[in-house]
Order: C-alpha cells, then sequence, then structure tokens
C-alpha cells in the first residue's frame, strides 16, 4: 500500500457507497478496480431494489443473469417504469383486435403481469372481454391474437376472473351465471338466478372457491365450486339491485348495499355464516350507519376497514366515513360490530355524478368524479387533484405503481406514484393515451392494468366494434378495446460505464464521497 495514498477497505468503500445515487454507484465503479469490486456488491444492489420496491421477485431474471442478478433486476426494472413513465411512442406496440358486435360490458385480465411480482422480461398476458353481443372473447395481449370466443348467448352484462384458478364467471340478462376455462374457453358450469342484473364477487376461503351475486330484486347469493352450487341466500336491500359487493382483505366481511335509493344503508355480512349457513339461524348481517351510499372500498392492507362515500345532511353534500368491520361473540351468540374510525366531507360540487372510489394503501384513497381526480389521505387531507379530461371519468385502475383514467373524451391519462422525501408518496401526472376519432367512438368505458400493460374499452359510434391496441396519440379510429403494452425486448439498459472518468466527473466523485464518509461517521 502507498503511504502516500492510503485505501479505504472494502467494507468502509460499501458503507460509504449506501448514500450514493444508483447513478453515482455505476460511475465510482470505474474508477479503480477495487471501488469496482465494491460498487458491484450483491448486497448494495439489493438493498436498493428493496428500498424502491416492497417484493423483488429475483426468479424473472433467468438462469443467463445470474452474476449480479440484484443489480441487472435493479436496472432492468428501473428501465421499464422509465419508459411507462414518460410514456414515449417507441415504448409502447399497437394492435387493432377485432372481433365483438356489441358493447363491451367489462373486461378482466385471466393471465396477467403482476405489479407485486412482475416479470421483467417475458410480459405476455391474456384478457377476457364480455360483450352485449352474448359472447366472451379471449386475447393475446402480446401479439394481438384472438384466442377463444364462446358460443352466443343472451347479452352479457358483467365479467369476473380468478387469476389463481384460471376461470372466468359471467353473468348476462337472463340472471345465468356461468364459469368459463380461460385458457380454452371450455364452459364449466351455469347456475339461474333469474336477475336481468347481477353484481358478480368471486374470493377464496383455505382453498374453498365461492361466487356471490347480487341481484335485481336486492339479495345476495353465494355460489360455491366450480359447479356454482347454492349456498345461502339474504336479502339486503328489498326491490333495490345490489351494485355494490366487495369483500374485506382477511375475507372475513362482505360490504353490500345499493347506489339507487337515498335512504338505504348498506350491509356488512360475516362471510362465514354465507359460505357455511347454519340450518336454524339467518346469515350474520349489520348495517352501516349511513345512508345514500355511492361507493365503497376496503381498505387493502387492513383486514376489515371499509370506507364509503355517502350523502352528508343535505343531499347534494357528500362525505367519507371510514368503519373497522369486527365481530363479538359471546357464549350464546355473535354481534358485528362496525366502529366508525374516520369521518371527513368532500368538496365535489357535482349535483349527480358516478364516483369511483379506489384505495392505495393504508392512507391513500383515489376518487374520481366528473372530469377530475382526487387523492386523500385516510384522515382527509386533500394531497392531490387532477382535472386532465374535458369530459367525464368512466373507469379508473389502481395499483401500486401508477393510477390510469379512462374518460369519454377518448382518452386514457397515466399518473404514476413517486415517493417523495418532504412530502412522502405523491401522485404524479404523466402522459395521454389517445383512443381514436369521435366520429366513429363515442367513449372510454372500462379500463385494467397489469405491470406492463393497459386495456381498455371503447364504445362505438357505429355497430361496427374492433380491439385496438395502439401508441399514445397514434391509434386512429378506436372503437371497443385499446390495449398499449410496454415492449419487453430483453436488452439490458445500463447507465454510461467508462473505463475511465474524466477529471470533472472525478472531482464530482470525490464531493460526494466526501458528503458521504461525513454523513455516515457518527
Amino acid at each position: 500500500m502507498d503511504p502516500d495514498h492510503p485505501q479505504l477497505i472494502g467494507d468502509c468503500l460499501i458503507h460509504i457507497f449506501t448514500f450514493l445515487t444508483e447513478e453515482d454507484l455505476i460511475r465510482v465503479s470505474s474508477v479503480c478496480k477495487d471501488w469496482h469490486e465494491a460498487a458491484e456488491t450483491p448486497w448494495l444492489w439489493r438493498r436498493m431494489c428493496l428500498q424502491r420496491w416492497s417484493f423483488c421477485n429475483l426468479s424473472v431474471l433467468g438462469k443467463e443473469q445470474v452474476n449480479h442478478s440484484w443489480k441487472t433486476y435493479f436496472l432492468r426494472r428501473c428501465h421499464l417504469e422509465t419508459k411507462m413513465t414518460k410514456g414515449q411512442s417507441g415504448g409502447y406496440t399497437c394492435k387493432s383486435l377485432r372481433g365483438h358486435t356489441g358493447r363491451v360490458v367489462g373486461l378482466v385480465y385471466v393471465q396477467g403481469n403482476s405489479v407485486q411480482q412482475p416479470d421483467l422480461w417475458n410480459s405476455s398476458a391474456t384478457v377476457c372481454s364480455a360483450s352485449t353481443d352474448g359472447t366472451v372473447r379471449a386475447w393475446n395481449v402480446q401479439n394481438g391474437e384472438r384466442l377463444w370466443c364462446s358460443p352466443v348467448q343472451s347479452p352479457l352484462t358483467g365479467i369476473v376472473s380468478d387469476e389463481q384458478r384460471e376461470v372466468v364467471i359471467t353473468a348476462d340478462s337472463t340472471g345465468l351465471i356461468k364459469t368459463w376455462q380461460s385458457q380454452t374457453g371450455q364452459e364449466l358450469a351455469s347456475f339461474s338466478t333469474a336477475s336481468p342484473h347481477c353484481t358478480l364477487l368471486q374470493y377464496s376461503i383455505n382453498n374453498d372457491w365461492f361466487v356471490t351475486v347480487g341481484t335485481s330484486q336486492g339479495s345476495v347469493c353465494t355460489l360455491v365450486d366450480l359447479t356454482l352450487t347454492k349456498k345461502s341466500s339474504i336479502v339486503v336491500c328489498d326491490t333495490f339491485r345490489v351494485n355494490i359487493l366487495l369483500v374485506s382483505p382477511d375475507k372475513k366481511w362482505i360490504a353490500a348495499g345499493t347506489k339507487d335509493n337515498d335512504d338505504l344503508s348498506p350491509k356488512v355480512l360475516y362471510t362465514e355464516s354465507l359460505t357455511s349457513p347454519s340450518e336454524d339461524e339467518d346469515p350474520l348481517c349489520q348495517s352501516v350507519p349511513v345512508t345514500g351510499c355511492q361507493a365503497a372500498v376496503f381498505i387493502p392492507t387492513q383486514p376489515a376497514r371499509l370506507a364509503i362515500i355517502h350523502q352528508d345532511q343535505h343531499p347534494n353534500n357528500r362525505a367519507l366515513t371510514v368503519f373497522d368491520v369486527s365481530i363479538k361473540k359471546s357464549k350464546y351468540k355473535s354481534e358485528i360490530q362496525v366502529q366508525q374510525v374516520e369521518f371527513f366531507p368532500l368538496t365535489l360540487n357535482l349535483w349527480r355524478s358516478d364516483i369511483l372510489l379506489e384505495a392505495k394503501d393504508s392512507n391513500h384513497i383515489v376518487l374520481a368524479a366528473g372530469e377530475q381526480l382526487w387523492v386523500y389521505s385516510l384522515k382527509g387531507i386533500l394531497l392531490a387533484t387532477f382535472k386532465d379530461h374535458t369530459l367525464p371519468i368512466s373507469s379508473i385502475s389502481v395499483d401500486s405503481f401508477r393510477v390510469v383514467t379512462a374518460s369519454q373524451d377518448l382518452s386514457l391519462r397515466v399518473l404514476t406514484w413517486r415517493n417523495d422525501r418532504d412530502r412522502g408518496l405523491t401522485l404524479e401526472s404523466q402522459y395521454h393515451l389517445l383512443g381514436g376519432s369521435h366520429t366513429m367512438s363515442r367513449a372510454f368505458t372500462h379500463v385494467a392494468c397489469d405491470y406492463s400493460s393497459i386495456v381498455a374499452s371503447v364504445e362505438a359510434a357505429v355497430h361496427h366494434q374492433s380491439l385496438i391496441n395502439g401508441t399514445p396519440g397514434s391509434c386512429g379510429a378506436a372503437h371497443l378495446l385499446i390495449i398499449s403494452t410496454i415492449k419487453a425486448g430483453c436488452t439490458l439498459h445500463t447507465l454510461p460505464d467508462t473505463k475511465l472518468c474524466s477529471r470533472s466527473q472525478l472531482s464530482r466523485l470525490a464531493l460526494l464521497l466526501k458528503f458521504s464518509i461525513e454523513k455516515a461517521l457518527p
């Protein structure tokens, strides 16, 4: 060792490098051999990955990417998310998918690229769409190929899916519920509710599979297994259709209600009493102490915390109330307890509009009404508001990476979440994806996302229907569905990694290291 130029030992370098950004970490790796070895330490990149994302799935890297896999994972995922954030036309593929002759009433992923465990190289996904033309169609998102089409039946009114079991569940205008094998289109079972409008909810408890159906007559019917065997039925809003139907994250509670009557209260049902009913007792049910429910959502990170938007004193005023749901059991009976934990008024200034409500985590509520989007904390603090559309928002999709809004103005707006050191989690509006011409199309009606694609349905202005997969701003005449998919090529993106650093770069690195060392010292 040269006494005039003492060197830092490896562990010290690694500790100092924890204060650098990924760009600076790559730059310091080109200073000398010792710095390169320290900067390539897998522990550093693993730490950086877990700081940025709550879950990282290294298995998606494949055997050919074993060396420095944490660095490979970090750079690849950053590269994809940068492309998705910028929305430049080169980052997306476009395809037109033609098929349906009626209005699309719903679309679901049956094999998607999970946001929680994204596959960074293979972005293949399958989407199923249901239409008033009486068919279910499955599509390959990546190449636009139609995989299968069901036989024609009565106009469909709804669709949900179970990706784990690879099953699609549909309802038609006669109240016929059907299950389909999502990969082949084979019909598995059917059950008739005799209801022209059905709201579908699928969930599993301890490997047991259930579908709960809300009907036009105000009842909630629970079916078990893929054979759709009836287990129980209970009336929750007599003569009014059940169009709010949710299951709690812990699967112990179902919230059911109607948006069609301002005097009725939503109900909370104990799931066990629906799926394993007692012969001599009705299912456990409790009214929530609010009326005029217009939207509801369970908070995803809490076992049973329910947020409801409802009327507040005056019919034009709205409020959001948060409840914790629990059960109190005694020797002779069990009681559902609904306890209010938060309440705050909303200033939506809308006479009557569909309100869309989603929850990001334990502290962020996203709601849309009219042309606007709002982000609230669960304490009632307005964190952000956006007005990116010229016509009402018809659908929203919210996940841990982004929010996508679909509007009647024939555009999608993409917003992304960002962790800000000073303000915490923030939502930033990024770019539009255009859906075509109003001469051919009327409005976007539904939107859904996985990690690497966006799927949205368009109501056509004429009876000619199609599916379109398009680049931002250049989709042409979109009629039925537009799919924007990020390119999944396997080229690894890296930041500039030169063999030698210039004098200015070395000066900057010296300042960074000086700052890092000072920060690292006790």
